[in-house]
This record gives C-alpha cells, structure tokens and sequence, in this order.
C-alpha cells in the first residue's frame, strides 16, 4: 500500500500530522488494518499521547485478537498493566497449537511483563525465557564473529594512525555520538542533552554502520580494501568527503540546533571510523553494571536487530568484548571519549548533567535538568520513562531474578 509506505516515511521523519492524516485516510477504508492500527499507536507513543496509543493497540487487538504485536506493544510502554482478561486470553493463546510460533514470542514477552508487575518473577522470567529461546533460534549472531570484528578494530586502529591522521576529515564538531549498549541509559543522556536549546535529537541514525559496510565492499579480493582494513590507506579528502556526507545526511532529522546527537548504540563499534572521519565529533559511552545492563536487553524484544540479547551467554560475550573495545579507544584515542556511568546519572544527577554540558562544551541550561518537560518525540522503548524525572527503582532490578541468571553471571567478566 503506497499510503502506507509514504505514511511510515513521514513518521520517520517526524512529520507526525501529516502521518496520522495518512493513516487515517487508510482506515477509513480499512478500517480492520491491524498494521495501521499499530503503526498509529506507535506514532502517539512516540509523541506522548500514551491513552490514544493504548486505544490505538487494543483497537488493533480487538479486530484480531491473535495479533501478538498488539500486546507487546502495550508492554513495551513500560508503564501499561495488563488487566485480568488480557492475561487469561493470552494464557490461552500461548497453548493453542493453532496460534503461529512467531505470534506467541510476542505473547510470552507481553506475559513476562505481566507477570513481572506481579512480582511473579519466576513466571516472569520462563516467559521472558521462552521468548528469548526462539529467537535465538532464528538469530544470525556468532560471538565468535563479534569478537573477531573487535580483534580487528584493536589490530588496524591503533595510536599511529589516529596521530598519522590526526585532523584528517571534516572538521564539523556538530555531531554528538551517544553509544554502548542498548537500555542502558542512553535516551536519558540523549534527552539531558536535546534539552538544551542548542542541541538536536535526531534518532539512532544507520549511517555510520551502513558507511562500513559499504567500505567492506570495496574491492572484497583484496583484503587491505577491506574495512577496518581499508582505513589505512584512506586520504585525507577521502575521509573528509565521508564525514562531510554523514552530516549532510543527518540534515533531513534535524530543525534549528548547532549540534545534533546520534544515538546509535551499536556505533561503539566504529569509534576509529568516526574518529577519522569527524575529529571534532564529541563521543558519549553510556554504560550501566553489567548485569543490569545485560538483564534489560534480555528483557527487550527488539524491532530488529540486536540479536545478541536473546542468549544469556552471548550477552555476556557481548557486553565482555564492549568493555574490552572500549578500554582500546580510550588508550588509543585518550580524552576523547566522555565515559558516563547510569548509576552516577541518577546518584549525582546534577553534577553529572554538569560533566556532560562541559564535556559538549555546551553552557548549562536548566531546561536540562528538567528534561522530562521535553516535548520532543522519542522512539526508542524508554519513551515513557523519560517523560519522567530521575527515579532510583530500577537500579538493581535485576537482582529479582537472580535465580534465573547463573548463565550471564558466570560468563561475565566485568
């Protein structure tokens, strides 16, 4: 449906009236649209009008009530309860032979959450366990492929090359990059910052990965054409055409601030790349303790990828190889990168919202420390939770499945 398809556009480019015009022109055709219906609920979740996305999700359940996204998609508004009926129709659904494997991951990560506002933790967690075994089954994700990628960043981005190429790239300092793990922390810092009237959100933008895969594609016989490989040998307009083309590409996201933030969390991975390509940008890890931050990407059912976190041992493969890559940048690039810990946002929030704006070289504003006044959109999973001020529940979360986690705990090394 060419409607469909123009509407999605204009949402992702946060043209939310035009969007939600489109979308209705579509259900007052068909009305029955369940991915409309659901697609409209994300669009006001997303702007913050929570009671019209819950409508917009339940409208989408009741024309098919085995429409699994339906009910994860209430879940994932982090603030929503499931009453006693949704609860026992999903019961049954999850043991109907009937019902599609790919609908019922959907219905266990939506029972896991009900549970868990029960404090059913260890219903919570077999739900939350089931969802996460099938898509694993289904997952691409080799750790020893991860670890091989970070061995080779390690081996190509060393302290001679950033110092043979120091000042290479183009000399933009408007971006701001905020990266780790993901549900660690960083729409928070992304929405302190995008408070400040001089600064942009824009999304999780894809263009710094997609820039390394289309250098991995250089000429792939010849292995010193490939990326990171390929780095090495890269002038100096060559690199400042690249990070003059991200910019460039990031215009369509942005209004009318000096800077603007990507939060891509997987772009820890290409630090080296960024570095080289922008020297000026400024670079943000958000990073959480370990077992928090593993334990809330296995509770997350990702849109698409991350495919790391639907296995407790490749999450703490995963998180082990981030800390380990990080810990290189900051020997090779040193002071370049500003390290933020979630715990210390919330303990010290002042003083922490203080270090990031003198790292950004940004003056304080106190509309940053009142950032849950924002009225921007968010469309990660933490919508919800940073329209409201700082809160200490959280923190050691994890601690009521503890039971469950001996798999994660016993292969983390941080």
């Amino acid at each position: 449906n060419s409607l469909k398809v123009l509407a999605t556009s204009l949402f992702r480019t946060d043209e939310y009236d035009k969007a939600l015009e489109l979308y209705d022109q579509i259900l007052s055709k068909e009305p029955k649209n369940t991915d409309v219906l659901l697609s409209k609920g994300h669009l006001y979740k997303t702007s913050g009008d929570i009671n019209k996305s819950i409508s917009s999700y339940k409208k989408a359940y009741n024309v098919d009530r085995f429409f699994g996204d339906a009910y994860w998609s209430l879940a994932n508004l982090k603030t929503y309860n499931f009453s006693k009926d949704e609860i026992k129709s999903l019961k049954s659904m999850i043991n109907d032979k009937f019902v599609s494997d790919d609908e019922k991951v959907f219905m266990h990560f939506a029972l896991a959450k009900a549970y868990e506002d029960e404090e059913d933790f260890k219903r919570s967690f077999e739900h939350y366990k089931k969802g996460n075994d099938y898509k694993h089954t289904k997952s691409m994700f080799n750790l020893k492929d991860f670890e091989i990628e970070c061995q080779n960043q390690k081996e190509v981005c060393t302290k001679d090359l950033f110092e043979t190429k120091k000042d290479w790239g183009f000399e933009s300092s408007e971006p701001i990059f905020i990266l780790g793990l993901p549900r660690v922390g960083s729409t928070l810092i992304e929405q302190i910052i995008s408070s400040h009237s001089s600064v942009d959100a824009t999304h999780e933008l894809p263009n710094i990965i997609a820039t390394a895969l289309k250098l991995n594609k250089r000429q792939i016989q010849n292995m010193e054409s490939r990326y990171p490989d390929i780095l090495l040998g890269l002038s100096d307009p060559q690199l400042k055409l690249i990070g003059e083309n991200y910019v460039k590409d990031a215009e369509v996201f942005r209004s009318k601030g000096i800077y603007f933030i990507d939060k891509m969390p997987n772009n820890f991975k290409h630090i080296g790349l960024i570095s080289l390509i922008l020297p000026n940008a400024k670079i943000i890890d958000i990073r959480r303790n370990s077992m928090s931050a593993c334990f809330s990407c296995y509770k997350q059912l990702f849109a698409e990828g991350q495919e790391f976190t639907y296995n407790l041992e490749n999450l703490a493969g995963y998180y082990n190889g981030y800390v380990d890559l990080m810990k290189h940048w900051n020997e090779v690039l040193p002071n370049k990168i500003l390290s933020i810990n979630y715990e210390d946002v919330v303990n010290d929030f002042e003083i922490s919202v203080q270090k990031i704006l003198d790292y950004c070289g940004l003056p304080f504003e106190k509309a940053c420390l009142e950032f849950y006044k924002s009225k921007r959109s968010v469309k990660t999973p933490s919508a919800e939770q940073v329209r409201q001020p700082i809160y200490t529940s959280g923190m050691d979360y994890w601690k009521n499945y503890e039971p469950y986690l001996d798999d994660l705990k016993n292969n983390l090394k941080y």
